[in-house]
């Protein structure tokens, strides 16, 4: 897949802008870092920033155990799970030229929760297989709901619908599966909506290849997508090959969705957030708006995941929860505002 050469892209701001940009996402990366502190801090026991340094570099500090044990597997999967997801959602709006795209709205994650939970049935017991069950579901759904959306010629509105559908139907396989299985309910209850609480170093490790695989290949389809934008013909003549720059944006939702999914269930509008307010500051070229993505939305994450643990207290509320109850009156609001411009 080559790139466009020097030839305008679509979207692209002129230079002198390059540095607030720049900026900007400096001043995202501070933020990331300020909410990567409160995770390790904020829980049962609260710690204060010493002791959160302490305990990441002194084995023999009171908070060693507290920050590396559960604090730090669990903000390093918030981390990798919301860059994934926040990717994902930038590409996945960038290929179908859907505002209203997310993993969860189309029915991507449900994908990845199905094939999860046959895999629980059929007695797969470790990680690693639960992440190939996932991206094998999230590719399937992902390949189904643009075929049956329309193709080449999907629309926002055939994409939504087939995406629903899809959606309903394999929660209510997922739901049947659980009621009729007690060991596959017990494994999955927290899981299915969405939770960093059990994160592990061994599941930390075992989503990094596929995160850090499906976020290259996110980012290095930036100027390809900005082509597409174009239209077929447009991006050919800009040096693009539309079918195979498809074919590996499909590949980078599928590594981003399945790998997040499978580590923490299926957590819903954090890729359809993230992309519209980065839009507001980047515009739509997606050379800036994707690494945004990547910063912004693990700060969304792991902000819904502290906000469940203040909210919560002496318990939790699980991040599935919060983004849900985030994400819902931002959907509705998106749709009346674009029902209204039209």
């Amino acid at each position: 897949m080559s790139t466009t050469g020097s030839l305008p892209i679509p979207g692209a701001a002129p230079a002198r802008r390059g540095s607030p940009r720049a900026l900007g996402l400096a001043a995202g990366l501070l933020v990331l870092l300020a909410v990567l502190v409160l995770s390790l801090g904020l829980g049962a026991k609260q710690l204060g920033p010493a002791e959160v340094w302490h305990g990441l570099l002194d084995p023999d500090a009171p908070g060693y155990t507290v920050v590396h044990r559960m604090r730090l597997p669990r903000t390093l999967l918030g981390l990798l799970a919301g860059t994934a997801l926040g990717l994902a959602g930038g590409v996945m709006q960038a290929l179908t030229r859907n505002p209203l795209a997310d993993p969860g709205l189309l029915g991507i994650n449900a994908g990845a929760s199905a094939a999860v939970a046959t895999a629980a049935v059929l007695g797969v017991t470790s990680f690693t297989g639960y992440v190939w069950w996932a991206l094998a579901g999230a590719a399937l759904v992902s390949v189904l709901v643009y075929a049956v959306g329309g193709g080449r010629g999907a629309t926002p509105a055939r994409l939504a619908l087939a995406g629903a559908a899809l959606n309903a139907t394999l929660y209510s396989y997922v739901s049947a599966v659980m009621l009729l299985d007690t060991a596959s309910l017990d494994k999955m209850r927290f899981w299915t909506v969405g939770s960093l609480a059990s994160a592990q170093t061994s599941t930390v490790l075992g989503i990094l290849p596929f995160v850090v695989a499906g976020v290259l290949l996110a980012l290095g389809l930036a100027r390809p997508l900005n082509a597409l934008a174009l239209g077929d013909d447009a991006a050919r003549a800009l040096g693009a090959r539309p079918a195979a720059v498809r074919a590996a944006a499909i590949v980078a939702v599928t590594l981003l969705c399945g790998a997040a999914t499978a580590a923490c269930g299926p957590i819903v509008f954090v890729g359809l957030m993230v992309p519209h307010l980065v839009r507001a500051l980047t515009g739509p070229d997606l050379r800036w708006l994707l690494p945004y993505c990547a910063v912004l939305a693990p700060v969304l994450l792991l902000g819904a995941d502290v906000l469940g643990r203040v909210l919560g207290r002496p318990g939790e509320l699980q991040v599935g929860i919060v983004t849900a109850v985030l994400g819902g009156p931002f959907f509705l609001y998106f749709a009346r505002r674009g029902k209204a411009r039209a």
